[in-house]
């Protein structure tokens, strides 16, 4: 196809303005392999770009989507060849680079990793960065040298994406997950995935102490502000906690006394740029230690026509689990 279906946001007065149009393949960005993309999703980041509520976007005009699964067309890069099954996950793309939202993407075949064995382009979508974020702070945690039997682990926005998938992978490895979420509606959601306990996100999401009660020896954390302030004031004594997102703000309003009376660390996590291994390890792991049962049970999924109410919702914290983009 010479023209095919896409997002397209272009910069206005008060916001992205957004409109599904006919894009041309001759104004896709340069790169050395053409995927011919099945599915994408919606995650945190994607709901920030299309309301508008965060510099996301940083090249317009831009079709959103900060990852993909699909199907190479052409390629001129060695690690791949057309009919290849693979995902992107992000590298700047819907930032800088044209993204996920559209039929077709060009882009370098160092940013793809190969679908994992026993994984659909679907199922794929249904990790997405939020899940593939979500592995990554639990590996953190292992490097760390924390396990189960060391204490409980807190996860924070629990219903949410990151969550979600966090719950899963730390529950089926024998963890006690302490739930962290603003919706008590979803205890029953949360437990089906395999939370221990829930707890008031209230908790958490107020000015603590410098040192709290000792609560728990890890956690993941996608909220940052007083929330991550409080993990850390929480943590027993040389644990972690893996901080990958900001939904209640960028802020750390901390004292240095977890680090320096209970020798707390705090692990940063980054999907965007993170290195080749680490992804390949990250998505062979969810492979293989991610129930599809649980995964399924936290899935939507959507049209890519929904894309633009859905990425509202998310921010609005409107929307449970995970979410799958049919691109059709």
């Amino acid at each position: 196809m010479t023209t095919f279906r896409a997002l397209v946001a272009t910069k206005g007065e008060t916001g992205p303005s957004l409109t599904f149009a006919d894009f041309a393949e001759s104004d896709l960005m340069e790169g050395d392999v053409t995927v011919r993309v099945t599915h994408s999703t919606v995650n945190y980041k994607d709901g920030l770009a299309i309301s508008g509520k965060a510099p996301v976007v940083r090249r317009w005009p831009m079709i959103p989507g900060i990852d993909f699964a699909g199907r190479v067309e052409t390629s001129e890069h060695p690690d791949f060849k057309p009919g290849d099954l693979v995902v992107l996950n992000g590298w700047g793309t819907g930032e800088t680079h044209l993204g996920a939202y559209a039929q077709k993407s060009r882009i370098k075949g160092d940013w793809l990793v190969p679908l994992p064995a026993g994984l659909t382009p679907a199922e794929a979508m249904a990790i997405g960065t939020a899940g593939y974020t979500a592995m990554l702070c639990v590996l953190a945690l292992e490097r760390y040298g924390l396990k189960p039997a060391d204490g409980p682990v807190v996860v924070t926005g629990a219903a949410g994406g990151v969550g979600s998938v966090a719950i899963a992978l730390l529950a089926k490895a024998g963890w006690h997950v302490i739930a962290s979420t603003g919706r008590a509606e979803e205890a029953d959601y949360l437990k089906g995935l395999g939370a221990s306990e829930i707890i008031d996100r209230n908790e958490l999401s107020q000015p603590g102490r410098p040192l709290g009660k000792e609560r728990w020896i890890a956690g993941v954390d996608a909220v940052g502000s007083h929330t991550l302030a409080n993990l850390l004031s929480m943590t027993k004594y040389g644990g972690a906690i893996a901080a990958c997102g900001l939904a209640q703000g960028m802020d750390l309003p901390a004292s240095v006394a977890p680090f320096i009376l209970r020798g707390v660390a705090l692990l940063g996590v980054d999907s965007v740029m993170c290195p080749k291994p680490r992804r390949l390890e990250a998505w062979q792991r969810l492979a293989a230690d991610l129930d599809r049962d649980k995964l399924a049970a936290m899935t939507t999924t959507i049209p890519l026509e929904d894309v633009i109410e859905t990425g509202k919702a998310i921010v609005e914290g409107k929307v449970k689990g995970r979410v799958v983009v049919e691109i059709g």
